[in-house]
């Protein structure tokens, strides 16, 4: 399909630059599709405080808990004695010391170069370029084991805020509690399973009250979410790999839950990619444990997931290209339209949508 497809007009005052307070204040827009294709569809206003209304007992709900890490580096490139500043954005660990990462100015970067990576204490981290793609990615090999490595990322990074965000204000030490959701647990990501930022405790008790179960998946989101589709044709856009992982318990759990009629529930377009990536035709959801780089689009057909939350996402990105497949694509156009007139705020920060499959 063509990219433009995909295109609307967004006013920038609609991309939030902080959550809601308290988290679970956000406004939740429910998207029903309709099962006419002359009728359409029904948009509710509600608040994530509401989730649990508009599910059945029986119903299983999955969460991302993968953890952010401060994955933003600014650093030098040593050359001899030729040196520039760069900045890096890990997105993907190859191994115990080695990262993909993306680095400006990518054009400058070549294989053997020397990086050292800094913070204003003057703690320092040494990486060599040991791989470059035509794209500008890179593969970091860090002078350190893997234990070091990870003491001095949390020490030199900072939060890699979305560049939606990040060209509006800095980051702050109130984004390392607002960009996390309450149960992150498996550090690894370096961009926030969004839609899971709206949850708290109180959310969690109307979930269990109602007797919808909870369980959690992990995909290590990369900073490849936040690239723009350069490509005129989806066709010919390259998703990044991101890691995840699905235990058997958890896939023999929701299976036991489709078994019985009630319905999977994907909290983030990261969940739900890690569920349809560890889903066979048949509609069993397997183990997973691996690099995942699907790339859903209109005319995908789902096999695990048949209601999907998650927040408002960015014109001609591959994440509305996801939401348009689920929900249908005038369907989702129509929905944006809608937020937009009604004050929906946009994006990580932003508020959510409760999305509903088109059958």
């Amino acid at each position: 399909m063509r990219v433009d497809l995909f295109d609307f007009e967004l006013p920038d005052e609609r991309i939030a630059l902080r959550p809601a307070v308290p988290r679970d204040a956000a406004k939740m827009l429910v998207v029903k599709p309709s099962d006419n294709a002359e009728a359409r569809a029904a948009f509710t206003d509600a608040s994530v405080l509401d989730l649990a209304s508009y599910l059945s007992e029986g119903d299983a709900i999955v969460f991302n808990d993968t953890k952010v890490i401060p994955a933003q580096f600014e650093g030098k490139r040593i050359r001899g004695e030729n040196e520039i500043n760069v900045s890096a954005t890990l997105h993907m660990r190859a191994s115990g010391t080695e990262w993909k990462a993306f680095i400006r100015p990518g054009k400058r970067i070549k294989v053997d170069d020397q990086i050292v990576f800094a913070n204003t204490d003057g703690d320092l981290l040494e990486a060599r370029v040991s791989e470059k793609s035509d794209g500008g990615e890179v593969t970091l090999s860090f002078a350190c084991s893997a234990q070091e490595l990870d003491e001095k990322i949390a020490v030199i990074g900072k939060i890699p805020l979305p560049p939606y965000i990040a060209s509006k204000r800095d980051e702050d030490a109130q984004d390392s509690k607002d960009y996390q959701t309450m149960y992150a647990k498996d550090a690894g990501a370096v961009a926030a399973p969004t839609a899971g930022l709206h949850f708290t405790d109180r959310i969690f008790e109307t979930l269990n009250a109602k007797g919808i179960k909870t369980h959690f998946v992990t995909l290590h989101v990369g900073a490849g979410t936040f690239l723009p589709v350069k490509a005129d044709d989806t066709t010919d856009h390259k998703m990044h790999s991101e890691i995840g992982f699905v235990s058997e318990d958890i896939a023999n759990s929701l299976n036991e839950v489709k078994a019985n009629g009630g319905k999977i529930v994907s909290v983030g377009t990261t969940s739900l990619r890690l569920l349809e990536s560890a889903t066979e035709e048949d509609g069993t959801i397997k183990p997973w444990s691996g690099p995942t780089d699907i790339f859903i689009t209109p005319g995908y057909k789902f096999r695990a997931v048949d209601i999907l939350m998650t927040n408002f996402h960015l014109p001609k990105s591959t994440l509305f290209m996801l939401v348009s497949a689920f929900s249908g694509f005038e369907t989702m156009h129509e929905a944006y339209k809608y937020a937009i007139e009604n004050e929906y705020r946009f994006y990580s920060y932003g508020d959510s949508s409760l999305l509903f499959r088109a059958e």
